[in-house]
């Protein structure tokens, strides 16, 4: 340990050097005692900084202020830094103990000074505003004694030591967390652009897209694929196919109007949207793109004669039109633009959809659903991962109508949402699962709230009535919901949830890695669980980018403490790439389809899971889980 004496008088140096000589036997005994009281710790030597038993303190001696100024410069320049400085106060001529404080604390902010003194020109208080902070400036009266000098030095070096080991640890703290961001940075990009043309990926589009559904202005969407790609892959090979792509991304691009937002859906599929007044701006615009698309490519030398077709959708402030239904629309009208001879625009018109009949016949059908017994809802586990116990079931809802068979909840939940019908059928999957609860041994149900159900007025006191009046601890109820239902009103979500998270229900965050999620969002909402999107597990094996955005999210899961659920597990090699990966919890089809209620009961309380077990997935209706539409 390094120890400064700054002094004018030769006899106070010789003072100095008689305390810091190395003490054995019974003395040094005793110092190690005093540091291991101090410090709580029989290895104090070792652990804290306090000198060993016969180790000597290493004193640096100046007359003068100014060469205890130089010294601690030179300290700092070699690195073998000084951890306590001892000063007189009154050095007569140079300049006294408080400025020459002051200017040592102004090199280093870490040391530990000792203002000596028989008599002051300066208070504490002075010494301190010049020389602080007040808890690294400490006073020894003149004459002092020994072991007070001694003592004082042991254990302002073990702070010393304590201090900078601190300091070191807040700096790979905050490496960490740059680290974390960083990778939180990269992700989020792979999440939501192309990989081949660096563009807005399909992902990326729906956002923007729901954006525009939600805003107040007229807009269009456009679907544009190339003419005749196959040829093209087929003719030069994938390599020419994937260049030419490039190069149609760049000229769709560069010719979309100001404002425009322009994505690659995958294969040779584009989706544009844009600001328009009407239909005839729309047209005229898509037209532009085609022309421009009709050029010849010079492809690796080879000539290529661009074409593309365009479905085009024209939305109005107003119209209530689901994201999903807007590119269904779009991929109509595309398809009819490849029947009418290529190289063409469609516009849609209600001609084209024959689904829109079957859509309203599905929502009438579904009012009396519930009446009529047509429902139900079926149970698929999550294992958690170290033996695959069962710890939870999602719940998902199932329609077998009379009319139309088995009806695809991503059908009819998008049609019960936009009716109003949501909340009637979400409060019958809610009393439903809550009585399940009750068959099972501890395990917990997972319920997905859609984003229209998470706003609904007094949501909170909505599902505090329900699980009280069903006799369930909130603890084995939780609530999925999607980044979208949150991310509408950030303000209002995050209050929502801390005052479910205080009554003890669980919330998870399904479909994560597709919405709106950054780091900031996720610490901002109280967060139990997140749920990590089918379409990335299903995409490990294939794509570089999906199996480094499942990575990130088990990072940043586990870095904020909470599970981690992977969806959609099919495989074994799903199975064993997300046990490498550090994955908490697992659900999909390799461990068990959704159960029927009377099989789930049976798993409950049978606990645990075998993946092959034949039990698992005998039900040959079910349908794969996808979140909030089940």
């Amino acid at each position: 340990m390094r120890i400064l004496i700054v002094d004018d008088e030769p006899g106070m140096h010789e003072s100095y050097r008689q305390c810091f000589k190395a003490k054995g036997g019974a003395q040094g005994a005793a110092l190690d005692a005093l540091a291991a009281e101090l410090f709580g710790d029989a290895d104090a030597d070792e652990t804290n900084g306090a000198p060993a038993d016969g180790e000597q303190f290493d004193t640096v001696h100046c007359m003068q202020g100014l060469d205890g100024v130089e010294a601690v410069a030179a300290s700092l320049d070699s690195g073998d830094r000084f951890a306590v400085a001892f000063i007189d106060v009154r050095m007569p001529p140079g300049i006294d103990g408080k400025e020459t404080a002051k200017r040592i604390r102004a090199l280093d902010p870490d040391i530990n000074l000792v203002i000596v003194t028989g008599y002051s020109d300066f208070s504490p208080l002075e010494i301190s505003r010049e020389a602080g902070p007040a808890d690294k400036i400490f006073y020894i009266a003149k004459p002092f004694q020994v072991e007070e000098v001694v003592q004082t030095a042991t254990a302002l070096g073990a702070r010393w030591e304590v201090d900078r080991r601190l300091a070191a640890a807040m700096v790979t703290l905050e490496e960490q967390k740059a680290e974390l961001a960083a990778n939180e940075s990269k992700a989020t990009h792979l999440a939501n652009h192309d990989s081949l043309t660096d563009a807005p990926n399909r992902l990326a589009f729906m956002r923007a897209l729901t954006d525009h559904v939600r805003g107040p202005d007229t807009f269009a969407m456009v679907m544009m694929d190339l003419d005749r790609f196959k040829l093209v892959n087929d003719t030069f090979g994938h390599l020419a196919g994937d260049e030419l792509i490039r190069m149609v991304c760049d000229v769709v691009q560069s010719n979309v109007p100001a404002g425009g937002f322009v994505a690659r859906l995958g294969g040779d599929e584009f989706a544009v949207l844009m600001k328009v007044t009407g239909e005839d701006e729309a047209v005229m615009a898509c037209e532009r793109l085609l022309l421009a698309c009709s050029t010849t490519f010079s492809v690796f030398g080879h000539s290529v004669q661009g074409s593309a077709s365009a479905g085009l959708v024209i939305v109005g402030p107003g119209m209530r039109h689901d994201p999903i239904d807007v590119m269904r629309r779009a991929d109509l009208a595309l398809n009819e633009s490849k029947r009418g001879g290529r190289g063409i625009v469609k516009v849609f018109d209600e001609s084209m959809d024959e689904s829109i009949r079957f859509r309203r016949q599905i929502e009438s059908g579904l009012s009396q659903a519930i009446a009529n017994g047509e429902l139900r809802l079926v149970y698929q586990p999550i294992c958690a991962r170290d033996r695959m116990e069962v710890v939870a079931f999602e719940a998902l809802l199932r329609w077998n109508s009379p009319e139309y068979g088995n009806i695809s909840p991503g059908l009819f939940i998008p049609i019960a949402e936009e009716s109003n019908l949501i909340h009637e059928l979400g409060d019958w999957v809610l009393d439903e699962a809550l009585k399940m609860l009750q068959r099972w041994p501890g395990q917990y149900v997972s319920v997905n709230f859609s984003p229209r159900q998470f706003r609904r007025q007094n949501f909170v006191g909505h599902v505090v009535e329900r699980v009280q009046h069903a006799g369930i601890e909130p603890t084995r109820l939780q609530i999925e919901i999607t980044e979208t239902a949150i991310f509408d009103n950030a303000e209002r979500a995050a209050e929502t949830l801390y005052r479910l998270r205080q009554m003890g229900f669980r919330i998870a965050l399904d479909d994560f890695g597709t919405g709106y999620s950054s780091l900031y969002n996720i610490r901002k909402f109280a967060l139990d669980c997140l749920k990590i999107d089918r379409s990335f597990i299903d995409g490990m094996g294939r794509e570089r980018e999906s199996a480094a955005i499942v990575h990130s999210i088990i990072h940043l899961g586990r870095a904020l403490g909470m599970e981690v659920v992977a969806e959609g597990v099919e495989t074994e090699a799903h199975l064993q790439a997300l046990r490498l990966a550090g994955c908490s919890h697992y659900q999909g089809y390799y461990l068990a389809r959704p159960l029927e209620a009377d099989v789930a009961i049976d798993v409950a309380n049978e606990r645990y899971m075998a993946p092959d077990e034949p039990g698992a997935g005998d039900d040959p209706e079910a349908q794969p889980a996808n979140g909030t539409h089940g």
